[in-house]
């Protein structure tokens, strides 16, 4: 599928708000949570928030990304339902990639982190969230908090060749 990667800006918050609530029965809730607000409003303010858009226009996902040298983070990453598996979630973690190493790929001692759902995460299979990030070549790392709706999580890291 043919993604187009923009930048999102303030007029984007309700799209990013449409994805999130599209996930909410596997993340908790975003979308009338102040905090998820907040952090909306501080990527996009860095422009670190990320849309991509189908063919037809239709917002197809979205990411919030940030950190520096030698540690980067992917905070959330969303692609909808309905094109999932049609290379969404590629396209925006290229363009991450890109954005945050200035188009040099991850140099030796870099990393990047994200936090994903733990192995016993009803969501971990039917997302595919954990095999999507293998693909793309990170592996698990250490657990993390579980998430607002109770479920587990855990790290999965990128690192930077030698």
């Amino acid at each position: 599928m043919a993604v187009r990667v923009e930048v999102a800006t303030e007029a984007d918050v309700p799209v990013i708000l449409g994805l999130a609530a599209e996930v909410e029965h596997w993340f908790g809730p975003m979308v009338g949570n102040p905090g998820f607000l907040r952090a909306v409003d501080e990527h996009i303010a860095q422009q670190r928030a990320l849309l991509a858009f189908g063919p037809d226009g239709k917002p197809a996902g979205g990411v919030l990304f940030g950190g520096s040298s030698p540690r980067f983070a992917v905070h959330w990453l969303v692609v909808s339902d309905r094109v999932r598996g049609q290379g969404v979630g590629r396209s925006l973690m290229s363009a991450v990639m890109e954005r945050l190493t200035h188009g040099s790929g991850l140099a030796a001692g870099e990393a990047v982190d994200v936090v994903t759902f733990g192995a016993d995460h009803p969501g971990a299979i039917t997302s595919g969230a954990r095999v999507f990030y293998e693909r793309l070549g990170f592996t698990p790392a250490e657990p993390a908090p579980d998430g607002p709706e109770g479920g587990s999580r855990q790290v999965y890291r990128l690192t930077g060749g030698s």
